[in-house]
């Protein structure tokens, strides 16, 4: 019998790409078996199983599978009370069908903008029923962005919460608007709207499962949008376990247990566990605005099992349990998930000795999905690591020849796995080297294969003929005593060609000023980093995901 090392090269590589991906999807699923997330059940209930799948896709069936498997397990908590998954399915079938009654078809595009609640699962999962193009608006866009990604996404019809009533005027899809949440909570002069909210539309609608989808349900995931207008990320449900199963290879996720998600749901961190939570039919509990008191008594009252972060909320989180007496119960925490933006040594340290082991770091991105899961066994070695590679990826550190370098040298990272990104909608994508992704970061490998993110290739300075990346003096600034948070960026400088400008912000009463800044970096960094000018805000512009506006930062007056 021929051996596989017998083959011609290419039809080799083939063969070992189809053994890798079979050994990476049993990895998965061996997972997914173990967190609870798949199960040995009666035959007429996986046989329901295939019937979903089949009817309204990987997505649209999420609700169904739970509400056989939990119908009376609250699904949900959120500012309204709670929800069962038996009714979240009965809702996802009323607004599915109530959407088909409008007009909406398959492949059309439904656009959701709404904060984190029941009538976002509700709104997302009834539209993946129907096979729409789902594309999540940011909750910050302004009516203009609103108006522009609406149009240029498609979408027929906009399902927005009362409280962007404003926002949401300049646009006009032609199957109109729904509200999802009927009110605003923050103000007590009403919007003005004659929008039907879903509620409504729930109860004049048929509430029968939905028809088969037309075709397959697609999410657009609308990148960070730090750098100007987002672009729409575009991804259909793959033919792999890998999102779901990849990260429970890496973190320890069980079914039936309360997951508290902060992370807003209409980026790539809060949708993917707002998914891996219903997959594994676990309570969420929701908030419309993220307030750090309120977090950490939504974990002692409802005993939260994981929490789902971006580091911003884990630093101020931990400072309000810092100043909190006495402290809540958070025993029942197993998991502190942190994405969205680099986590950084000093604030992994602070969590790492203030909450436990339970810290887990997701290195990815909206357009490489994740590549590497960080745990607090790697990060109780070295908390500046992103981690081993998730099972199943690959990554690389390639250098400008696209050619791969030496272990420990710093290069660009870029990623493959077996959902790629498919390309903005809007044209255009990231560099791709041999089926690869570029990541938009440079980093390195250590001999123990863990991976090192040294910052972004557009942000590396080269100052004196030295090259400087932001982040490093970011993360060490930032573990000043005197200092909650800290950024730098790369300014033009006609002696050095570049200079570093860095930005504090200060902790209450705190006097350090700028020389302390720059002696405490020269003390700790070479001389060449420590940077030419530090300024100090309130508070640094940021995203709704937390991510830091340094396009704001650039265009800002500091003389």
């Amino acid at each position: 019998m021929p051996k596989l090392s017998d083959l011609p090269a290419q039809a080799f590589a083939t063969a070992q790409r189809y053994v890798e991906r079979g050994a990476a999807e049993l990895h998965y699923a061996k997972k997914m078996f173990e967190a609870g997330a798949l199960k040995l059940e009666p035959p007429h209930d996986i046989a329901a199983f295939v019937a979903d799948i089949r009817r309204w896709g990987e997505i649209g069936m999420i609700p169904a599978l739970n509400a056989r498997r939990y119908p009376r397990r609250t699904a949900v908590v959120d500012d309204e009370g709670e929800m069962t998954f038996k009714e979240l399915d009965d809702a996802v079938n009323a607004v599915a069908n109530g959407l088909l009654a409008k007009g909406v078809k398959g492949g059309d595009g439904v656009a959701i903008l709404a904060r984190n609640h029941r009538w976002f699962l509700v709104a997302v999962y009834a539209a993946a029923r129907i096979g729409a193009r789902i594309v999540l608006l940011n909750s910050e866009f302004s009516g203009p962005q609103i108006k522009e990604v609406a149009e240029r996404e498609g979408g027929r019809i906009i399902i927005y919460d009362d409280e962007y009533t404003k926002a949401v005027a300049l646009a006009e899809p032609e199957l109109g608007k729904l509200r999802a949440l009927g009110v605003n909570p923050d103000s007590d002069e009403p919007s003005g709207s004659t929008d039907e909210t879903l509620a409504e539309l729930i109860a004049r609608s048929n509430g029968r499962p939905a028809p088969k989808a037309a075709r397959a349900a697609s999410i657009i995931i609308l990148t960070s949008g730090t750098t100007g207008t987002p672009k729409g990320a575009n991804r259909s449900a793959p033919p792999s376990l890998a999102p779901i199963g990849g990260v429970l290879s890496s973190v320890p996720f069980k079914a039936a247990e309360v997951t508290s998600l902060p992370a807003p749901m209409f980026h790539a961190l809060g949708f993917l566990h707002a998914t891996i939570a219903m997959m594994l039919g676990s309570t969420l509990v929701l908030r419309r605005r993220f307030k750090p008191a309120t977090v950490l008594a939504d974990i002692e009252k409802n005993r939260a099992t994981a929490i789902v972060v971006v580091p911003v909320m884990l630093s101020r989180m931990l400072d309000e349990l810092d100043k909190t007496s006495p402290k809540p119960d958070l025993s029942s925490l197993r998991i502190v998930f942190v994405s969205g933006s680099q986590l950084g040594a000093e604030l992994a340290t602070r969590a790492l000795k203030e909450l436990g082991p339970v810290i887990y770091n997701l290195y990815g991105s909206t357009e490489v999905a994740f590549a590497t899961i960080a745990g607090p066994q790697h990060l109780s070695i070295d908390p500046a690591t992103v981690g081993p590679v998730v099972k199943g990826m690959k990554v690389k550190i390639l250098d400008d020849n696209g050619d791969e370098v030496p272990q420990g040298q710093v290069g660009r990272i870029f990623v493959g796995n077996f959902f790629p990104f498919e390309g903005y909608t809007g044209g255009g994508g990231k560099q791709i080297v041999d089926g690869l992704l570029s990541s938009g970061d440079v980093g390195y490998f250590d001999e123990n294969g863990m991976l090192f993110v040294s910052g972004r290739d557009d942000e590396m300075i080269v100052s004196g003929g030295e090259n400087v990346f932001p982040a490093e003096i970011e993360d060490l600034v930032s573990g000043h005593p005197e200092v909650v948070e800290a950024t730098a960026i790369g300014v033009e400088d006609k002696e050095w060609g570049a200079r570093l400008r860095c930005f504090v912000v200060k902790a209450e009463g705190a006097t350090v000023d700028e020389d302390g800044i720059k002696a405490y970096v020269r003390e700790n960094l070479a001389r060449y980093k420590v940077p030419r000018e530090v300024v100090f805000l309130d508070e640094l512009p940021r995203n709704p995901t937390g991510k830091i506006l340094k396009r704001e930062l650039r265009e800002m007056n500091v003389d």
